[in-house]
């Protein structure tokens, strides 16, 4: 390979960081044909990890390495969520997440390329959730080399409702909104405005004011669509008659 085209890489390998899966798309756009591609991987400063994708040879890379390049070069909606998110910023007391697969979750119509699927397969569960629209109140994780998007703590405990019973459980998710002391009344009433599951608004509101959160006094819940009719989280519960949910005897 010629030492135009090894500097040309060179100084765009200079300016990303370490352990990021490398588009091919993404690459092509900043100008390095698939030619040039080609060339790189032939002189092994490349390495496929699949259709689609590199990687610096010698790097290793985990899934938020993958997940930066699908946010940042591929510009896909996904992002971790619930209790993944809640973990990643310091609830593990609350979530036993270490060890589990990553949470994912994406618009209904959002797909995972194969080259993830299969390269971090069982690492992840994948989730396609309609109940909040796009990139709203997300924050930022620092991995050490790079930074991603994930769900904020007001998000992810929307998330982690949206999950019960079935795939969350309900107690888990009433001690950490139990020590949910400090989050913004202003991103919490806009998020509860924007979610589409009366379930899941109904039973932030009920532990909320459950736990008798200062925040909770300055939401507008008049201006939250509730619905109409009783909602059943589980069967043979409690009725609460302000917000017309059914919970567990220990709950209500």
């Amino acid at each position: 390979m010629s030492t135009r085209n090894a500097s040309k890489l060179n100084q765009l390998l200079q300016s990303l960081p370490q352990g990021i899966v490398l588009l091919a798309s993404w690459l092509v756009d900043q100008g390095y044909s698939h030619d040039l591609q080609q060339k790189y991987l032939r002189s092994q400063w490349l390495t496929p990890i699949g259709r689609g994708a590199y990687k610096r040879t010698g790097d290793d890379i985990n899934i938020f390495g993958a997940l930066y390049a699908l946010q940042k070069q591929a510009n896909k909606p996904i992002h971790p969520g619930g209790p993944s998110a809640l973990y990643l910023q310091g609830y593990a007391h609350y979530i036993a997440m270490e060890h589990q697969p990553l949470i994912l979750f994406a618009p209904q119509a959002a797909k995972l390329p194969v080259w993830f699927t299969k390269h971090w397969s069982g690492e992840y569960t994948f989730r396609r959730s309609k109940i909040l629209p796009g990139s709203q109140a997300q924050t930022v994780y620092d991995t050490g080399n790079f930074q991603i998007h994930i769900s904020s703590v007001s998000r992810a405990m929307i998330e982690c409702l949206e999950m019960t019973p079935d795939h969350f459980d309900l107690e888990e998710a009433w001690l950490i909104m139990e020590g949910l002391n400090a989050l913004p009344p202003k991103q919490v009433q806009h998020l509860l405005e924007q979610c589409s599951s009366i379930k899941t608004k109904r039973l932030f509101l009920y532990f909320a004011e459950k736990a008798g959160h200062t925040w909770f006094k300055y939401l507008d819940i008049s201006r939250i669509k509730l619905g109409s009719g009783k909602r059943s989280i589980v069967k043979n519960g409690v009725l609460n008659s302000k917000y017309l949910i059914t919970l567990p005897k220990n709950l209500a």
